[in-house]
């Protein structure tokens, strides 16, 4: 007889589908109510924020609790990010615009984790971790941007490790394991890992476009108009690359 040619359950895999079914059954359940995407995108939000001013509040003598808590809300606030879109395709409410105001939000939800993570710092005094916390903002938000506009130019531009999630999974490791004064370590490899994300994306978009031809500059909008509105006669003048006749 052969063997069994059926791969064997392992309990990641075991765990993976059961986290799957309850996703499912999440959705399932929003999807009844009939609730709008974008408002599950901005209760995210909401719930993002709460999580940042359990940071901020947080003191010397508190801040392992109240660090906890936070990054148990982060999870909460991840459960509605990994349900919006799928409820959206479900109830059939997948709009462009759907897509562009969760994008928008995501990064709302990043900078206020990160502002709340630097007025916890700066009520301590702790200088160098508010520039720290600064710059890990600064760099989750340009490892987005140099996404969004490379794939305005070129397509498609996922090079680079630090993605969100990559982002939300670090944060939260390190609120839940700060009694070990895991955020500082978090916060630096953030810095690192995002500044080389950002690093390799440029380099890639680089690589990409040098071979295009060059984008040909159009006057500004408002000046066209206000010079036509001048002058009538600047519709019958040549396109500033247009060859003379």
């Amino acid at each position: 007889m052969g063997r069994d040619q059926h791969t064997p359950t392992t309990w990641t895999s075991a765990f993976g589908r059961a986290c799957g079914v309850l996703l499912q059954a999440i959705v399932n359940g929003l999807s009844l109510t009939r609730i709008s995407p974008n408002a599950l995108t901005f209760i995210g939000l909401l719930i993002n924020t709460a999580a940042a001013i359990l940071f901020g509040f947080a003191n010397s003598h508190n801040y392992v609790r109240m660090f906890f808590f936070a990054g148990l809300v982060i999870i909460g606030a991840g459960i509605f990010d990994m349900v919006d879109g799928r409820v959206a395709r479900q109830t059939q409410q997948v709009t462009v615009f759907g897509a562009f105001f969760d994008s928008v939000i995501d990064r709302y939800s990043d900078v206020v984790l990160f502002f709340g993570l630097l007025v916890f710092y700066a009520r301590g005094n702790r200088l160098f971790y508010v520039d720290l916390a600064a710059f890990v903002m600064v760099t989750s938000l340009m490892v987005s941007y140099t996404r969004a506009r490379a794939e305005a130019l070129i397509g498609k531009c996922k090079v680079g490790f630090m993605e969100r999630p990559e982002r939300v999974v670090l944060i939260i490791l390190g609120a839940l394991f700060e009694r070990w004064d895991v955020m500082a370590p978090v916060l630096w490899v953030l810095a690192v890992i995002s500044t080389i994300t950002v690093i390799h994306r440029i380099r890639y978009t680089y690589q990409e476009t040098r071979h295009l031809a060059p984008v040909r500059e159009t006057p500004p909008i408002i000046q066209t108009v206000a010079a036509r509105e001048a002058d009538p006669r600047v519709d019958q003048l040549p396109a500033p690359n247009a060859p003379l006749r």
